[in-house]
Parts: structure tokens; C-alpha cells; sequence
């Protein structure tokens, strides 16, 4: 299902503030079960300051926060989730495929594959123009707060 949630309304569904807010938009949310999110990775971004100096690259670590805070929303909008907060329990085979820089827009996608009480795992893509720029599952718990 399409939806247009802006920072705000994210702010409202996960703990995440900024600068480790990493994402601007959740455009799609399918029964809790897959989200798309959007980053507009702009030159004036915290990190780049120092990854790299005159090479600026989004460091892929915050690729992978940006996506499970995807997760996350996808996750915790739903009313028996909300109010949890989202703990990473492991990164698999995640692959980094190409650099991500000032400039591009990253699509940011989730879609669960397995949820057993409050632990599950998810596969993940981020994608800029079409091009897929890193892939791999997480897994998770969610936590009363």
C-alpha cells in the first residue's frame, strides 16, 4: 500500500532522532510485512565529514541502520507492535555493492521473512536509480519499552 509518512510521522512510530534518523520517507507498508523507505543522501551529511575526506562515501554501516530503521517502522506500525523499541540482533550475509554518495536517492526496502514472538528477520535491499547498492537479512527483536 502506498503511503507518504514524513519525518514526523516516522518520529512518532520509532525512537530514532536525529542524526541517527537516517531516513526522510516511508512510501510503501504492506500489512506489516514489507516497507520501502527513501534517503536523500545529501552533501551536507553528518558523516561525510570525515568518511572520506575529498571521497565522500555513506559509510555502510548507516546503510544498514537506515534499513532496519525501515524495518522497524514497517514492523512497529502495527497497533500490537507499537511503542516497542527495535533491537538489532544480527546482520547476514549483508554485500555492499556499490558506493553510495552525495547526490544519490537510496530505496531502502524490507519484507520479513520469518516473525516467532518478539525476535524475526528480514531481507533487505537498498537500491539508487534501479542498481542495487547493498542486500542481505537482519534479524531483530522487538522490546517493551
Amino acid at each position: 500500500m502506498d503511503v507518504n509518512l514524513g519525518a514526523d510521522e516516522i518520529e512518532q512510530i520509532i525512537p530514532h532522532r536525529y542524526p541517527m534518523l537516517l531516513i526522510d520517507r516511508i512510501v510503501e507498508i504492506e500489512d506489516g510485512a514489507r516497507g520501502v523507505g527513501i534517503k536523500n543522501v545529501t552533501t551536507n551529511e553528518w558523516f561525510f565529514e570525515g568518511h572520506f575526506p575529498g571521497n565522500r562515501v555513506m559509510p555502510g554501516v548507516l546503510i544498514v541502520e537506515a534499513l532496519a530503521q525501515v524495518a522497524a517502522v514497517t514492523l512497529l506500525r502495527d497497533v500490537d507492535q507499537a511503542g516497542k523499541i527495535p533491537m538489532f540482533g544480527g546482520i547476514e550475509k549483508m554485500r555492499f555493492r556499490r558506493p553510495v554518495t552525495p547526490g544519490d536517492q537510496l530505496r531502502l526496502e524490507f519484507t520479513l521473512e520469518r516473525m516467532r514472538g518478539p525476535v524475526g528477520r528480514g531481507a533487505v535491499e537498498a537500491s539508487v536509480d534501479g542498481q542495487v547498492v547493498a542486500d542481505g537479512s537482519i534479524s531483530f527483536a522487538l522490546v517493551e519499552n
